[in-house]
């Protein structure tokens, strides 16, 4: 049985960071693409971030640009996201999600598994 674990979320004020952690388990995680997607407060689930299996290619939403990076350690069986210069519109829930795929899909429905979520709050 798939699972993803996210963690890291939290109150955080504007310029400020965090990094989000997703665990994964039940599945070959190599063999993998792994996306980061956000909700927030009456708005339709969106796109973050995503990387391959192996970790040799990322894509970024242009929002998040210079600001977000996504990574991954095989080894761990875990995919990161390091937010930096926060800001309140970022407040959202954050989800990770599991595709297998050679590619890196930047849409909800060509996932597969899906984590419970993590709140990030950005004060201003």
């Amino acid at each position: 049985q798939v699972q993803l674990v996210e963690s890291g979320g939290g109150l955080v004020q504007a310029g400020g960071s965090l990094r989000l952690s997703c665990a994964a388990s039940g599945l070959t995680f190599r063999r993998y693409a792994m996306g980061w997607f956000r909700q927030g407060p009456g708005n339709e689930r969106e796109f973050v971030a995503a990387i391959t299996g192996i970790g040799g290619s990322t894509y970024n939403v242009d929002a998040v640009k210079g600001r977000f990076t996504i990574s991954r350690d095989n080894a761990k069986n875990t995919v990161y996201l390091q937010m930096n210069s926060l800001k309140p519109e970022d407040t959202a829930v954050y989800y990770c999600a599991a595709v297998r795929s050679f590619d890196y899909p930047s849409t909800a429905s060509e996932y597969n598994y899906w984590g419970q979520g993590t709140q990030v709050t950005v004060s201003s």
